[in-house]
């Protein structure tokens, strides 16, 4: 079937609600139509992430309700009985309404829900979904993305990420829901009624933030000095506004001011149009605060409060946003110094870090004699190694990060928790206050210490078929035709973790990769720079990681330019 097919299909159904039918109506580019429609939204290990509006290819209640229709066919085939799912949303626009979607198709298939009475960040779901023994969790966000966008996260029973072999199994259930009039439905308010769908009360919350607060790893500390550390916060008009100054302000954290103006929930994010803490415009507003106030730290939490970003001081008195790799490298050596001290490392210990996260941790680990470990890009996979650990007993899990924001203590969750990780941040800035430094201080340090890393990131951004299309297209050129070189640079080892291989470019040697096959490919070259190039899982974009060591700050400035230079006119040709 075309996609002017589908088109029709949705105009003509008696299905489809009068008001989305009159936005089909209104469209009168053949290209937007295209877009709409020549696709069902993709379902990953992500779940839905899409553009909200009219269309199969775009988030609404009539594509939440048949993907989760497929996760209840799904849930039912799995697990036969007594099926319980946890729901939570955000603050973007129509996440209350797609939560309530959700719940009404999974009672209607007589599975009990568990659904937050207001909106909550992402990684209390994950801990939801453990607490209440639940057997999956749904949490509607789009994270960062533009206002435009919604998505829907879906949870196993261990309150990680789905990952691949569930997503695809998941997703064949999906598919098989061919009408809309095989999408079981009741109302919101039977639901309630007749028991199905419960309200999840304040106690889950009250054992959430009581378990946050016991991560806190110098507690004598904290509780004398937590009122002297000066902090801006903003929750960038997302969920962690209640949770983030609660846990913080019951530790002792008296001196917290909150950017007002992005104080409160709003999915039309006004004052940040793309609510990314990775994107140094949503700390404008701060910043100007900080003129005044002169903070020790200012961090701000994404929508769903899953990722964190940190402005800090240097030693020029210039506030500077930290990469990821920065505040990950920070707290690596901030945890294991202090458990060190205190002579609490355990010895079968691990740090987990993506593969396309800094590898100075990897030094940090050799110092503190704990292994760190590598998985997949997406904290679904450290989710993913915490519950084989908690199974097999063979390693203890300290701390997790990627580059993208994304960090975790304690293993009472499954996913980055920027409520965790603003604890954790905060402790480490007070330590360091203690010492008379900053932690712009003790990153410079840090690269004295163990090399002067330096990670960056390139997205491209190729919307549509065309754009799909021009994506594969790069991948494969990087796949097929980038052989022992670039441009000069001497290819020493290149990783295909689709084919599941690492080559040894000198001797042609090939040995399998331990990790699940994934569309990424890693080039690694003799003097230990590397780049990465792979399709975003929730976007349509192509990222392309680069990381350089250097002797100094100007030596790895200088390798990352060469780098990227090398690459970017590959990028140019294909």
């Amino acid at each position: 079937m075309g996609y002017k097919d589908k088109y029709f299909l949705w105009l003509n159904s008696h299905y489809i609600d009068d008001d989305m039918k009159e936005e089909l109506r209104n469209i009168f580019d053949e290209k937007e139509i295209e877009d709409r429609f020549y696709q069902e939204l993709e379902f990953g290990t992500g779940g839905l992430r899409g553009i909200i509006g009219a269309g199969s290819n775009r988030m609404n209640i009539y594509t939440v309700g048949k993907a989760t229709q497929g996760l209840a066919d799904y849930l039912k085939e799995k697990y036969k009985e007594n099926i319980s799912v946890a729901i939570a949303y955000d603050s973007r626009i129509m996440s209350k309404e797609f939560a309530k979607t959700a719940g009404e198709v999974l009672a209607a298939n007589s599975i009990k829900v568990n659904i937050f009475k207001s909106l909550h960040p992402t990684p209390m779901l994950s801990y939801s979904t453990i607490h209440l023994e639940c057997n999956a969790g749904i949490c509607v966000t789009a994270s960062h993305n533009p206002r435009e966008y919604n998505g829907y996260k879906v949870y196993g029973q261990d309150g990680g990420q789905i990952t691949d072999e569930c997503a695809k199994n998941i997703l064949k259930h999906i598919k098989a829901v061919e009408n809309f009039n095989e999408i079981k439905k009741i109302k919101f308010q039977q639901g309630i009624e007749n028991g199905l769908i419960s309200y999840i009360g304040d106690e889950v919350d009250e054992t959430y933030y009581n378990k946050v607060k016991d991560l806190v790893i110098r507690k004598q500390m904290v509780k004398n000095y937590a009122k002297d550390l000066k902090i801006i916060y903003t929750p960038i008009h997302g969920t962690g506004n209640i949770p983030v100054r609660r846990v913080l302000k019951e530790l002792g954290y008296e001196n917290i001011f909150v950017v007002k103006e992005q104080e409160l929930p709003d999915g039309n994010f006004p004052t940040a149009p793309y609510p990314n803490p990775e994107i140094h415009q949503v700390f404008n507003i701060a910043l100007k605060m900080a003129e005044e106030i002169n903070p020790d730290i200012i961090f701000g939490t994404d929508p769903d409060c899953d990722r964190i970003g940190v402005v800090v001081k240097d030693n020029k008195g210039i506030y500077r946003v930290l990469t990821g790799n920065q505040i990950g490298a920070l707290l690596t050596y901030y945890i294991l110094m202090s458990m060190k001290e205190n002579n609490s490392i355990p010895k079968n210990g691990v740090v987990i870090k993506t593969i396309v996260t800094t590898d100075m941790a990897g030094k940090i680990g050799e110092d503190f004699n704990i292994n760190i470990l590598e998985v997949l890009t997406g904290f679904k996979y450290i989710g993913e190694k915490i519950k084989e650990f908690k199974q097999n007993k063979k390693n203890k899990y300290i701390f997790g990060f990627e580059e993208s924001y994304g960090y975790l203590m304690g293993d009472f969750v499954r996913d980055k928790d920027a409520v965790i990780a603003s604890t954790i941040i905060c402790e480490m800035a007070l330590y360091y206050k203690k010492q008379g430094l900053t932690l712009y201080d003790a990153l410079m340090n840090l690269y004295d210490k163990y090399g002067y890393f330096k990670e960056e990131l390139i997205s491209m951004e190729l919307e549509g078929l065309e754009g799909k299309e021009k994506i594969d297209k790069m991948l494969h050129y990087f796949r097929h035709s980038i052989t022992s070189s670039l441009n000069g640079h001497k290819i020493i080892r290149k990783i295909d973790y689709k084919l599941g291989t690492e080559k040894y470019m000198e001797n042609m040697l090939e040995k399998p990769v331990e990790l699940p096959k994934s569309n990424v490919i890693k080039f690694i070259f003799e003097d230990n720079s590397w780049f990465v190039v792979r399709p975003s899982g929730t976007e349509p974009k192509i990222k392309i990681y680069f990381s350089v060591v250097g002797s100094s700050s100007q030596d790895s400035e200088n390798k990352m330019n060469n780098l990227k230079k090398a690459v970017m006119s590959i990028i140019d040709i294909v």
